[in-house]
Parts: structure tokens; C-alpha cells; sequence
């Protein structure tokens, strides 16, 4: 069977699909609406081929590797969401393509294919339940099917979620089998056009034979605790019950949505907790709501500083962003490569602070859906570089991808300057655009250097170069540059006693 959309397995587009100019477009941390296609083409197959292989996974698992009838619910699962494709594709796209199904796919894929994890796989599965219902909802398809709970909610993506009455929280808890080795409580979900009907599961569990599909028009039978959730207009979920969690949504000027996500149970990292150390928001309140709206909005002039680009990659490359638990007075932020097309961030205190978040983890994005496209380098993971942007050794890639977003967050400070009229934002620009200005400076000798880059790495290394060069031309006002070298010749310091240190203690040298 092969993955909604696709009527055959999808090639991978090869690495001369990205030209010589591309790359120094690319490495210019600039895109055209055609580079962004072939970007986000190329993400879109290799979603459909890891669930193609996710699911030849399943089917071809040995005899006892997943509990029993895990198989059949999946295809059950998997045959609904076909249904979906084949009613509405481009809603179901909206599923399939959104990046936490990226997430799980992965996940579930790794847990299958190493030795001693398929009690993983089987614990994330049943998520296939909860994703074939949100595509078949937004294809508008009659249908019933059974949830499994998670952490004590259903959480449908891209949808919402609900918390049924008398289920308590339970953070952590898988969407397996229960505590009790019994099977994980359901919600049953009967579908018609624009409308859910979620009713929870009988005391004893079971639900009984039921119809595929309710009568047209009518609905489930009426039953205690049966949640009614209509959408909109403006394509939002709601529901009068108290219980439901309905996703908020940011708007582009033409309507596309880039949804809030405080549900999904894949918009976090495995261990639970983001790169930088701060936890994703459970709930956010109206306020943070607010917040990002306002945000959002005033962002947009600053991202068209110079041109539309950075709007056309927000606009290209940005599906939905996770909010963080942030400390007051501080911006987090981070991307994830299983998650192509999410931004996790602490609540933006402005427009132009949102910017320069969007503009420096797009990059992330950007470059990371180059490298699939092409080999950059052939260093492996070995954490031995030098970042002046982070206290600890870097990987090679990770040095790469810091350089080439840090680079774009240069360009993006100047022109904020350029512009600014209150001379403290002003002066804070200049400030982060000589500080990111240095920090690459110091960074692009080991890239240039390294013999692990391949020819079109080099290639974009050559064009991080040249725009580094062009943005020196730009000469910042007294003190400014004095203080970002005096700040990255400190980081650099701080390195080497570090590093001394280590071979003191006989660790390997970084």
C-alpha cells in the first residue's frame, strides 16, 4: 500500500537538482519562489516515503514483535486516511504534511528498525487513529472510528483536543496499553461534513458494533458526556464544551493559517523538553494568544525590509508554531529536523523580536532541507568546533547550520538599523548585527578550512563568504564593532581554558 498522494513510491529528487546559482543564492541566505518550491516538494516526498516504510514496517514485522492485532488496527487506520486522500487530497495534505506526523513517523519508524524497541513503536501507533480522523474530518468524509486517549486526552492534530470528564491528567502517559496491561481508553468519533460528534467510552469500555458512518444529517444517538465540535468558517475547530481545546491560528494576508500548537503530542522532543532547556507550554491563555497575534502582525512589515523574501519563506516554510515556557525578558527559540516546518518559541515581546526569531530558525529550516537535497560536508557528529553563539563543542554540521543562520540574522540586524528611528531599538540593532557580524567572522575560517566539505558545500560556504564581506562594507556607528570583537575574542578565551582543561583531565580535546 502505498502513502496517500502517491500512486508510486516518490524519488528523492538527486543533488544536482540544486544548480551552481541556487547554491550561491543559498549561501547569500536569500531563496526565490522557485528554490523554495523544489525545497519543499522534496520534504513532501520523503514524508510520503517514511510512511510508506512505516508501514511496510508494521506489515512486515516477525510474528511477535507487536502485540497482537496491531497490524490489522493500522491498516484500519491506514484505509481510513486513503479514504480521506482520495475525498478531499489537499486536506488531507494537511495532515500527512503537518510537522508533528513528521515527528511521530520517525519516531515510530526508529522504534520499529532497532533491536529490543517495538514496545516503543507499539505504544506510538495507535496515533495513526488520531491523524486518519483529523484527515478524514477536514475532508469532510462520514465515518466512525475509536480513538485511543493520550496522557487522559484526545488529542487530534491539527484539530484540538478534549479531555473527557473523569480522566485525569497524566503527563507521560503513552497512547498504549493502560497502566493495567488492559488496552488504552478510547473516544469513539463519528464524522459528518464540518461536524465531529466525540463520545466517550462506556463504563465497561466497549462500545459494541456500530455503523461506519451515521445517518445523514442525524448524528450518534444522543449519550452522556457526547461532545459536538463544528469548524468554522475561518476552518478553526470549536465546540461549546469546556472540555475542548480548540487550536488558535495565526493569519497570512491571503488567509492561510499557521496554527498555534499547544495540543499535538509530537510538538515536543522525546525527552520531553526542547534543545535550549525550556519546556513547551501545556496551555497557553488567552493572553499568550494575544501576544502572538499582535506579534505576528507587526512582524510582517519588518520581514519586508529590503524585498519580500524572508516574508515569502515564512509564508513557504512555517506550518505552526509551539509555544515555550520562557523566562521574562528572555527570546528562546529552536527547530527540529524530524519537525520540518515548526518553530518552538517563547512568547515574542514584539514584531520586530518575532522577525528576527523567524528569520534566524527559517534558516535552520532552509538549510536543513538543502542538505537533504545535497551533500554539504562528509564530517560525521563529532562535537570538536569551536561556536562562538554557544559554550559548548559544536559537530561540524552544527557549526554550519549556526554560521548560516546567524549570517542571515547579521543582514536581518542591518537593515533593522537602517531604519530604526528610536535610538535605543536602533542601537540594540546595530549591536546584534556587529555581534552576529563577528560571531560568523570567527566561525567561517574552520568552514573555508575543512577538508570534509564536498563541492557544492564548498560552494556555499564561498557564497556565506562573500555576503559576509558585502555586509562589512556597511561600517556600524563608534563602539559597536569594538565590543562585539571584544565580546567574541572573550568567547574565545573562554574556549581554549576550557578546552585546556579538559585535556587536563584527560578528556579527549574537543
Amino acid at each position: 500500500m502505498n502513502p496517500p498522494g502517491t500512486a508510486t513510491p516518490v524519488p528523492a529528487p538527486a543533488g544536482s537538482a540544486l544548480s551552481d546559482g541556487m547554491m550561491r543564492v543559498i549561501g547569500s541566505t536569500g531563496s526565490t519562489p522557485e528554490l523554495l518550491a523544489l525545497l519543499l516538494s522534496h520534504q513532501h516526498a520523503r514524508r510520503l516515503l517514511t510512511l510508506r516504510a512505516l508501514l511496510e514496517a508494521v506489515a512486515t514485522a516477525p510474528a511477535g514483535t507487536l502485540p497482537r492485532g496491531t497490524a490489522a488496527r493500522v491498516l484500519g487506520d491506514w484505509r481510513l486516511l486513503e479514504a480521506a486522500d482520495r475525498a478531499d487530497p489537499a486536506a488531507t495534505r494537511q495532515v500527512v504534511q503537518y510537522p508533528h506526523t513528521g515527528a511521530w513517523a520517525e519516531r515510530c519508524l526508529r522504534a520499529l528498525t532497532r533491536p529490543g524497541q517495538a514496545h516503543r513503536a507499539a505504544e506510538e501507533l495507535p496515533h495513526l487513529a488520531a491523524l486518519s480522523v483529523a484527515a478524514a474530518a477536514r475532508a469532510g468524509l462520514r465515518f466512525t472510528a475509536d480513538v485511543p486517549l493520550r496522557d487522559g486526552e484526545l488529542r487530534l492534530p491539527t484539530l484540538g483536543g478534549l479531555r473527557p470528564p473523569g480522566t485525569g491528567p497524566d503527563p507521560g502517559a503513552p497512547a498504549g496499553p493502560a497502566a493495567d496491561g488492559g488496552p488504552a481508553p478510547l473516544v469513539r468519533v463519528v464524522g459528518e461534513p464540518r461536524r465531529l460528534w466525540l463520545l466517550p467510552a462506556p463504563p465497561d469500555g466497549a462500545f459494541g458494533d456500530a455503523p461506519t458512518s451515521p445517518p445523514p444529517g442525524r448524528g450518534p444517538a444522543p449519550a452522556a458526556g457526547t461532545v459536538e465540535v463544528r469548524q468554522g468558517q475561518d476552518g478553526i475547530w470549536r465546540s461549546a464544551s469546556p472540555g475542548w481545546r480548540q487550536l488558535q491560528a495565526l493569519r497570512h494576508p491571503d488567509g492561510r493559517a499557521v496554527l498555534i500548537d499547544d495540543v499535538d503530542p509530537y510538538r515536543d522532543e522525546e525527552r520531553r523538553t526542547n534543545p535550549y532547556g525550556l519546556d513547551i507550554a501545556d496551555r497557553l491563555d488567552a493572553a499568550g494568544h494575544a501576544a502572538w497575534r499582535t506579534a505576528w502582525h507587526d512582524a510582517r512589515p519588518w520581514l519586508r525590509l529590503s524585498g519580500s523574501t524572508r516574508a515569502e519563506e515564512v509564508g513557504a516554510l512555517l506550518d505552526c508554531v509551539v509555544p515555550l515556557y520562557g523566562a521574562p525578558g528572555a527570546q528562546c527559540s529552536a527547530t527540529r529536523g524530524e519537525a520540518f516546518g515548526a518553530l518552538l518559541s517563547s512568547t515574542p515581546r514584539d514584531g520586530l523580536e518575532l522577525a528576527a526569531t523567524l528569520v534566524h530558525e527559517l534558516q535552520h529550516a532552509k538549510l536543513l532541507a538543502v542538505s537533504r537535497l545535497a551533500v554539504l560536508h562528509t564530517a560525521d557528529d563529532s562535537p570538536g568546533y569551536w561556536a562562538p553563539w554557544r559554550p559548548d563543542p559544536r559537530p561540524f554540521d552544527g557549526l554550519f547550520q549556526g554560521a548560516y543562520a546567524h549570517l542571515a540574522l547579521a543582514d536581518f540586524h542591518l537593515r533593522a538599523a537602517t531604519v530604526l528611528t528610536d535610538p535605543v531599538r536602533r542601537d540594540a540593532a546595530w549591536a546584534d548585527h556587529c555581534r552576529c557580524r563577528e560571531q560568523v567572522g570567527a566561525a567561517l575560517p574552520q568552514l573555508l578550512g575543512a577538508r570534509a566539505l564536498t563541492r557544492q558545500g564548498r560552494a556555499l560556504a564561498n557564497a556565506m563568504a562573500a555576503h559576509h564581506t558585502r555586509l562589512k562594507e556597511h561600517a556600524p556607528p563608534d563602539g559597536h564593532l569594538a565590543r562585539a570583537t571584544a565580546y567574541v575574542e572573550t568567547a574565545r578565551v573562554i574556549w581554549r581554558r576550557r578546552l585546556a582543561q579538559r585535556v587536563t583531565n584527560g578528556a579527549e580535546p574537543a
